[in-house]
């Protein structure tokens, strides 16, 4: 059994590095067969970009999977305005986001991308407080991450299927950010005017083999930390006929949900636009929205 861990030693580690880079590894090979999420991310970042009219000459990208990024942004409007798009991570170092230092120089880059890895961060507002740091003033960063409702089906079957034969479970699906914390996370790491967004969508699956396989070639399948009790065939098989029996579809598929939060910040500077001052208001509100304003003294 594992010692509990004291505040001073920092974030609770809830994701192995180590099975993470793994996982990653193994899914090299036949990660084109199911990037479509990572497409799907790229293309909002591509996307973000082109209605930025500034040109970012230092541009980094620490992606799980480098090249995805580069390849939609090249094809958009907003090619012209980056430059070469570094990747400068190590495998390790993309398997564990802010456990390591950046290998980048406060102050060195014009744009950071980070499509689909900082999920899997022990330490999330240490890894964005690190980038931050490697911005220029006025640098931008975006990020996307899965949310909380990735996978909920998956979640919810396989815990039940393992109860069901074994009379326990363990976590078998990763635990995911909530969606409405992104600006917060961002303002906590010290980024001005942050902008957080959900991108929630349901995939179809023949079953749920088909799914687990998609999972696989992603690199996205379990990785948290401690001792993992394999999974038999008769609970992947009790699993698989519970999802199609909860959530199949008139088709005979099954629905897998996904949920990405796209995340943007800038490092600040003193260009950028600020809050008014409190008392600083020339017209009143009643004014404004023209309603009478009740001061509590009228009669009754």
């Amino acid at each position: 059994m594992t010692a509990p861990q004291s505040p001073s030693e920092g974030p609770p580690r809830i994701f192995d590095p180590l099975r993470r880079q793994a996982r990653l590894a193994r899914s090299a090979a036949r990660f084109a067969q199911a990037d479509f999420l990572h497409a799907r991310a790229a293309a909002n970042a591509a996307e973000s970009l082109e209605a930025i009219l500034r040109d970012f000459p230092v541009a980094v990208d620490l992606s799980a999977h480098s090249g995805v990024f580069e390849r939609a942004v090249r094809t958009s409007d907003a090619a012209a305005r980056l430059g070469p798009v570094v990747t400068p991570l190590s495998p390790a170092q993309r398997a564990a986001p802010g456990a390591e230092a950046l290998p980048l120089a406060d102050g060195s880059a014009d744009l950071i991308v980070s499509l689909l890895t900082l999920h899997c961060a022990n330490d999330l507002p240490g890894a964005l407080a690190q980038i931050r740091r490697a911005l220029k003033p006025d640098g931008l960063f975006i990020g996307a991450l899965f949310g909380a409702g990735t996978l909920k089906e998956l979640r919810g079957v396989l815990t039940e299927a393992e109860l069901a034969e074994r009379g326990g479970a363990q976590a078998r699906v990763s635990p995911f950010a909530d969606g409405y914390d992104g600006a917060a996370l961002l303002q906590r790491a010290g980024f001005a005017l942050p902008v957080s967004d959900v991108d929630r969508f349901t995939v179809r699956y023949s079953d749920l083999f088909a799914l687990i396989r998609d999972l696989r070639a992603m690199g996205e399948t379990n990785v948290l930390q401690g001792t993992m009790r394999p999974l038999n065939r008769r609970i992947v098989a009790r699993a698989a006929a519970l999802y199609a029996e909860r959530h199949g579809l008139e088709d005979g598929r099954i629905p897998a949900t996904f949920e990405i939060i796209h995340l943007a910040g800038w490092k600040p500077h003193e260009s950028q636009q600020k809050p008014l001052p409190r008392g600083s208001a020339k017209t009143r509100l009643a004014d404004a929205l023209g309603v009478r304003e009740l001061t509590g003294e009228e009669p009754d």
